[in-house]
């Protein structure tokens, strides 16, 4: 993992296109902000989880009903 330390204002570059900058320092909460091309996906890392988490719940509920289809146990 790459650490560093940012000022408000600052940024930091990720390749050509995607920036993010500190936004501002309330406490213990940094805001960010984030440039990036609309096709990037951008989530916060716990949606980003649940997402996944219920793509591959339904991914498995197609699994199981094509198997029920061909005549196979659950």
């Amino acid at each position: 993992m790459l650490v560093l330390s940012r000022k408000r204002n600052e940024a930091i570059q990720i390749g050509d296109d995607i920036e993010v900058e500190v936004i501002a320092i309330e406490g213990d909460q940094v805001k960010l902000g984030i440039r990036a091309p609309k096709s990037v996906d951008i989530y916060r890392q716990e949606i980003y989880v649940d997402i996944k988490n219920q793509n591959n719940q339904a991914a498995q509920i197609d699994q199981n009903l094509f198997d029920f289809l061909k005549g196979e146990k659950l």
